[in-house]
């Protein structure tokens, strides 16, 4: 079998997977392995495979095995020096001046920027990101290429909400964004003239193609429908309302809004088939001239576009790969479905962007189309066995087959498609719709028919002014989708499954690979794979999940009570929760008891209101931006010196820009904590308004959540474990463990165990951050003070550390 897996030329399909391997090892490590002795040890490979090729035994391919792992280990070497993005290092309010690189529009009233940083002031930082990504509000929209300037809170891209979860900063480095967040109130354009390069004006060009047509279409086609639209041509996907994206998401047909394989192989598929169709109208040219051939010119030149204005998304470049070598191959009257096609699809874009084979939108859509490809292989080798029309079948009911193919055809695309994908839906979203099937089988036929095609047209005499209609008869389809969508979603059927062991993905995913990259029996050897992959997330959904929270930024703790979560915040972060909740299956928090308390007089420099407003519109905001809205608090924080020479730092009250507090003050507050901790029951917060939260294990343990940090020296004389993200000292002298704003930057968000004991020593941390030293990490470690990078944990938590993994 392995020989005749070899006679098929199988033996290609493993170099992709080989170099993947090795990109995923060198993404994996703790640290960065040393350039020269990989690059010595892929020489001495490649020169044993040279010795050995006139053999054909396990020496021989041992040896052209780790050859590709150590070329996929230099590629993501390569990307990760080609890339060598600069990560803000603390959230920081400052002057910034930059050229709009792209736009898009992020909600009413909203528009999402990225800028080329220029400058900062005010402070000036010391390691200034080269782009940024902003949000600005008001009427003035601002163009392609314009330089603009504004006050504006920045932040790094946040860390894995929990441990084990997605690391945004990991694709905020390879995307080239060093921080993220939004100006206060509208920018203003600033003097002087903008010079780019030959390269960035190309670049510029068309994203202002992009952003002229996306307007176009909305303005053409009004609400969700137009956003959608603009979606599937343009990859502007901001626009459309947070309840029609979330009834996508729960139905299944989320994949639409990307510029996937879908779309590209629809649009091009549909002007392939189109203008063969109509140069077969001419006999003549039809018979002078290869009109397979020049249709499929035509098609690699309509995909070519589509790329062009789409915005170079990751998901539409490897989309626009595939379709590329696909039509390529009708050139050389070669076979365009094939898993060759595929894997060599998979080869360019590891060789281009590596790092995109940890990401779901990688890793869903190649196997997608893996497993589509291979079942449309396993069923032409079924037919050309059993032929075209069996003996029994009546020539009369032909065209009744005939759609009955079709709807089997849509069935088994879908209900392959699906379970294809669930392996990563469920590592990634830690989900999965159950009703996924119904709502493709319902809304692919308005897709293919009715969506792509008039969106085809549409676009082609867009710059004739000829495409309102058929924009207009699109929208009306994409409706129809989003009628799909919404009713599918109202059945529920988004079942939680809760975040996934290590073992899970990497076992699922070789017996995925096996079961569909083999044609021999062989395949089958990834069947007891799979099951021990379900195995493995059966078994961890019995584990039990840990006893206290604590996310990056200290903005949200919250205690895990059997079926109850009792939360720090009556409203917790929403992009926050929603990943704890999803990743351990909790059920809605339970708030804290508020305290009828007098807050002490503060010298705010923004008023609550507005605070509030900022902090619930980026509560709504993608994933990356969970850091900001927890951050908002400390926006008007001019006396920050982020990146600045090292100073004197003046007091925590003078800093805060809030009066000290009076020792009566302070007493009465300490009374007010103690007087909670003994009156309210176990691991419920109980709260003064914007000031401090106090609560006490079951087990006895005792914490606090502060929020003003005036009241943290309070909180260590009253329990264990002091929360302050603003507190500008690192330990209690009480002997409580403090763990404040520069220890969680450390340690990323924090999961701890009582383990049934109240002293601390005895309880087990497991840290989000801890345990690695990679460059999308490393902007953790400066301290700008002494303009260093220190990998050292705090002394208080140095001790802890045996407990966390990376």
């Amino acid at each position: 079998m392995l020989a005749e897996e070899q006679s098929h030329g199988h033996a290609f399909l493993a170099l992709p997977v080989l170099v993947g391997l090795g990109a995923v090892i060198w993404f994996a490590l703790p640290t960065e392995p040393a350039t020269w002795p990989l690059i010595g040890a892929l020489l001495a490979c490649a020169t044993l495979g040279l010795v050995l090729r006139g053999h054909h035994g396990w020496k021989r391919h041992a040896a052209l095995a780790v050859l590709f792992l150590l070329a996929g280990m230099l590629l993501a070497a390569c990307e990760n020096w080609r890339m060598a993005t600069v990560m803000l290092d603390q959230p920081v309010t400052t002057m910034v001046t930059g050229v709009v690189e792209m736009r898009e529009p992020s909600g009413k009233g909203r528009w999402r920027y990225v800028l080329a940083l220029e400058k900062t002031e005010m402070p000036t930082l010391r390691r200034q990101p080269g782009r940024i990504t902003v949000i600005s509000r008001g009427k003035t929209v601002f163009d392609i290429g314009d330089r603009i300037s504004g006050r504006a809170r920045l932040s790094p891209p946040s860390g894995p909400a929990l441990p084990g979860l997605v690391d945004f900063a990991f694709n905020s480095y390879f995307d080239g964004v060093g921080a993220i967040g939004y100006f206060y109130g509208t920018p203003s354009l600033a003097d002087g003239t903008v010079t780019v390069s030959w390269g960035q004006s190309m670049e510029r060009m068309f994203f202002t193609w992009r952003s002229a047509i996306a307007t176009r279409i909305r303005d053409t086609v009004p609400g969700d429908a137009g956003a959608f639209a603009a979606a599937i041509v343009t990859d502007e996907r901001r626009a459309i309302s947070s309840e029609t994206t979330e009834a996508l998401r729960v139905s299944g047909l989320a994949h639409i809004v990307a510029i996937s394989g879908l779309n590209m192989a629809l649009a091009a598929g549909i002007f392939f088939v189109g203008m063969r169709s109509l140069l077969a109208l001419l006999p003549g040219f039809a018979q002078a001239f290869p009109v397979k051939k020049l249709a499929a010119a035509a098609a690699l030149l309509m995909a070519t576009g589509y790329y062009l204005i789409s915005g170079f998304g990751v998901s539409a470049e490897r989309a626009y790969i595939m379709m590329a070598i696909m039509l390529a191959a009708v050139f050389f009257d070669r076979p365009s479905i094939s898993l060759r096609n595929v894997a060599l699809a998979a080869l360019v874009v590891l060789v281009v962007s590596p790092s995109e084979i940890l990401g779901p939108s990688f890793q869903m859509s190649f196997a997608a189309t893996v497993a589509l490809v291979a079942g449309y292989s396993a069923w032409s080798r079924r037919r050309e066995k059993n032929g075209d029309d069996p003996p029994w079948r009546p020539a009369t009911l032909k065209p009744v087959f005939a759609v009955g193919h079709l709807i089997g055809g849509v069935f088994v695309t879908s209900l392959i498609g699906g379970l294809s994908t669930a392996i990563f839906s469920i590592d990634h979203f830690h989900r999965m719709s159950t009703y996924g099937l119904v709502a493709n089988l319902a809304a692919m036929p308005l897709v293919s028919f009715i969506v792509m095609p008039f969106g085809l047209i549409g676009m082609l005499l867009m710059p004739f002014g000829l495409d309102g209609p058929f924009l207009q008869i699109m929208g009306f389809g994409l409706q129809g989708v989003i009628v799909v969508a919404k009713t599918i979603a109202g059945w529920g059927g988004d079942v939680g499954i809760g975040r996934q062991p290590s073992g899970f993905l990497p076992v699922a995913t070789a017996g995925f690979l096996v079961l569909t990259l083999l044609r021999t029996r062989l395949h089958l050897l990834g069947l007891p794979l799979l099951a021990l992959a379900i195995f493995l997330s059966w078994r961890a959904g019995h584990d039990p999940p840990p006893d206290f929270l604590v996310s990056e930024d200290g903005s949200l703790a919250a205690f895990l009570e059997g079926a109850q979560v009792n939360a720090s915040r009556a409203r917790p972060p929403g992009f926050i929760y929603s990943q704890w909740r999803h990743a351990l299956s909790l059920p809605q928090p339970t708030g804290p008891v508020l305290l009828d308390l007098p807050t002490p007089g503060n010298k705010e420099t923004a008023s609550p209101p507005i605070v509030a407003s900022v902090a619930s519109n980026l509560d709504a905001e993608t994933p990356g931006s969970g850091s900001l809205a927890s951050s908002v608090a400390q926006a008007a924080d001019p006396a920050q010196k982020i990146g600045a020479p090292a100073a004197a730092p003046p007091s925590a009250g003078a800093r805060a820009g809030r009066e000290r507090l009076k020792p009566e003050e302070l007493a009465q507050t300490r009374q007010a904590m103690q007087k909670a901790l003994l009156e309210n029951r176990s691991e419920t917060f109980v709260c003064a308004a914007r000031s401090w939260c106090v609560a006490k294990s079951n087990d006895g343990a005792t914490v606090a959540v502060v929020e003003d940090a005036r009241f943290a020296g309070t909180a260590c004389d009253v329990v264990q474990v002091v929360i302050a993200a603003r507190a500008r000292f690192d330990r209690c002298r009480s002997g409580a463990l403090m763990i404040n704003g520069e220890a969680l930057r450390r340690t990323g968000a924090l999961e701890i165990r009582f383990n049934g004991k109240s002293d601390p020593q005895d309880w087990s941390f497991i840290a989000a951050m801890v345990g690695a030293d990679r460059s999308w990490m490393r902007h953790r470690q400066y301290d700008w003070r002494r303009n260093i990078f220190d990998p050292a944990l705090p002394e208080p938590l140095q001790s802890l550390s045996s407990g966390a993994k990376p």
